[in-house]
């Protein structure tokens, strides 16, 4: 009845079944991999803002100079 209300097969239904036995709660959680991808491109975007923040703290000390700021260059 459950396999029928869930569209899958009594195989199916069976195997989650004896997987959440063996493995309980762990096995259902996101795969470290998952997550690996996400933390790398959550560190990619912190050196970004980071060297953004370098640039920007740089033509604030020019500035606070009277130095010329240097031309900024294209990002095509």
């Amino acid at each position: 009845m459950v396999s029928r209300e869930l569209g899958v097969t009594a195989a199916t239904l069976s195997q989650w079944r004896e997987t959440f036995l063996e493995a309980g709660e762990s096995g259902f959680k996101p795969q470290p991999a998952r997550e690996s991808v996400e933390v790398g491109r959550l560190r990619e975007k912190i050196g970004e803002q980071a060297m953004e923040n370098e640039l920007l703290r740089e033509r604030i000390a020019r500035l606070e100079q009277n130095r010329p700021l240097a031309r900024r260059r294209s990002r095509k």
